[in-house]
């Protein structure tokens, strides 16, 4: 098989072209038709001669992920499976709303925690997504968000399919390529990484000095609980995530977002509630409540209203920014912890 082209960084690419005896400004071209311009095929790239064009294919090739199938919800939102190379596949959302629009990409093919309630955790994890497959989910749904609501992407969220922080390199390289300025140009206070908890690659992200957002899939503030639903838990306890989420504030100034799903009878009390406001309190963060999305592999079911707006509102009493997340795309399978390749 040839070199994925897109494995390549600049310097690489510049030693090619002066390998062929080209001029050095061919490498910045074909950096540019490859990540400004997204280009899936040599044959796209119109300012290289046709004899270059025929040499590149013949060196390299490019392995763009296509939509396999679409979906699209009574709210507006859009469902995406992705094909990639090897014919496996993942699942990203476009989910609109009037003053954004938002990705939600994937990481992982499948995924290795297992959190109880979540489609996700009852796959296998085949792989990680390359960077250049990350690029790729976010080109796509920008795509989608352009034709039907006429507006650019304006916020990626790293909350589909897998555990970006074990991807890590990947993650970062693919979050490089979409903010760089000679990339998609996106800034990176509008990108959310979201993770099940995983200490020191939260103390290698501070010490990365990243500049996107961070998020704490939290769902429980005590370890008992936690360790029922997420068996991750149990190696990265609630002490060792604090302390590497203070850590995380204190090299970048990012605040932390914890997102909690309010279980019926399991999370949902005012007790549970002032665990989770001891948590959160001494660190920087916002909360997001979300509503739980059933599963058929798991027998959880969401709170009640009235429990939902108690528990909220206990937090707000206490100072915290609280913002309760309605469920988008539940009736494609396209909600939270929802992602399953069933389409």
């Amino acid at each position: 098989m040839k070199n994925d082209i897109r494995k390549l960084g600049l310097n690489e690419l510049k030693e090619y072209v002066l390998k062929k005896r080209l001029p050095i400004f061919r490498a910045k071209q074909i950096w540019e038709w490859l990540w400004v311009k997204s280009a899936h095929t040599f044959a796209e790239m119109s300012n290289l001669s046709l004899l270059m064009r025929t040499q590149l294919a013949e060196d390299f090739d490019i392995f763009p992920i296509t939509v396999r199938a679409d979906q699209k919800s009574n709210d507006g939102t859009i469902k995406l499976a992705f094909a990639l190379h090897d014919k496996t596949l993942v699942e990203g959302v476009l989910i609109p709303a009037e003053d954004r629009m938002t990705a939600c990409i994937s990481s992982q093919v499948g995924c290795s925690l297992s959190c109880k309630f979540c489609a996700t955790g009852y796959m296998d994890r085949k792989r990680n997504l390359d960077s250049a497959e990350i690029y790729d989910q976010v080109v796509e749904i920008d795509k989608q968000a352009r034709k039907y609501f006429d507006l650019p992407l304006s916020n990626i969220v790293f909350m589909g399919m897998g555990e970006p922080l074990l991807n890590y390199n990947n993650v970062l390289t693919g979050i490089e390529r979409i903010t760089a300025s000679d990339g998609l140009n996106m800034s990176p206070k509008r990108i959310t990484v979201s993770t099940a908890g995983i200490a020191k690659m939260i103390i290698k992200l501070a010490d990365d000095q990243v500049k996107f957002n961070l998020a704490l899939s939290l769902h429980a503030a005590n370890d008992l609980k936690r360790n029922q639903i997420m068996p991750i838990n149990e190696t990265n306890t609630l002490e060792v995530l604090k302390e590497a989420l203070l850590y995380f504030y204190q090299q970048t100034g990012n605040r932390i977002t914890f997102e909690y799903i309010v279980f019926d009878n399991f999370n949902d009390s005012l007790n549970d509630a002032e665990e989770l406001w001891h948590f959160a309190k001494s660190i920087p963060s916002k909360i997001n409540i979300i509503e739980y999305n059933q599963i058929t592999e798991a027998q959880y079911q969401n709170t009640t209203k009235d429990k939902l707006d108690e528990f909220a509102n206990f937090l707000k009493s206490k100072k915290l920014i609280v913002n309760v997340r309605r469920s988008r795309g539940k009736d494609i399978d396209a909600a939270c912890g929802q992602l399953a390749n069933k389409n």
